[in-house]
Formats: structure tokens, C-alpha cells, sequence
């Protein structure tokens, strides 16, 4: 997780949170986080550069449409990252 940009862990996060969202989805979602516009040229060569590490899988939904599901290293990545954060934010409300 510490060579990825802020945006891609934001993709990572979208990702866990669904049932294999297709692109649109996703852009959805971070449009309504980021409270702007999120370009196709941003969102799917950050997805692909996910695929490309091993974190996330792309698959056909139709021909068309792809899915993105974390892949088992995605998942134990947010959850490191999980435990990272948690040590520093442990004493805040906000975790508890």
C-alpha cells in the first residue's frame, strides 16, 4: 500500500465495499466522496495499474462491462493498512 497514490487506495476501499462493481459504480461512488468529476482517462488507468499489482481482479460482466473484486494480497493489504492506521488513531472516537 505505500507505493500507492491516495486516489488508488481510495479505489481499493470503493472496491472492498461492493459486490464486484463495475466501472461506473465506482466512478459513482468517488464522485460523490471527491464532490467532482472523476475522468474515465483517471479512473480506469488507476484501476488497471491495481490489476497490474496483484491487488485487484478485472473480469467480464458482459461484453461491455467489467468488474473489479479485491484479490486475497487486496484484502490483506486493507487490512494491514487497517492495523497501521489503527495504531496511530487507537485513542480517537472516531475507531471506537
Amino acid at each position: 500500500m505505500h507505493d500507492l497514490t491516495g486516489f488508488q487506495r481510495d479505489l481499493l476501499y470503493v472496491i472492498a465495499g461492493h459486490d464486484q462493481p463495475h466501472g461506473l459504480a465506482i466512478k459513482a461512488e468517488l464522485e460523490d466522496y471527491y464532490d467532482q468529476e472523476i475522468h474515465h482517462g483517471r479512473l480506469y488507468p488507476n484501476l488497471d495499474a491495481l490489476v497490474d499489482k496483484g491487488l485487484v481482479e478485472k473480469g467480464e460482466l458482459d461484453r461491455r462491462t467489467n468488474y473489479y473484486a479485491l484479490t486475497q494480497r487486496g484484502q490483506r493489504e486493507l487490512e494491514a493498512r487497517r492495523e497501521w492506521e489503527h495504531q496511530y488513531l487507537k485513542d480517537m472516537e472516531i475507531l471506537a
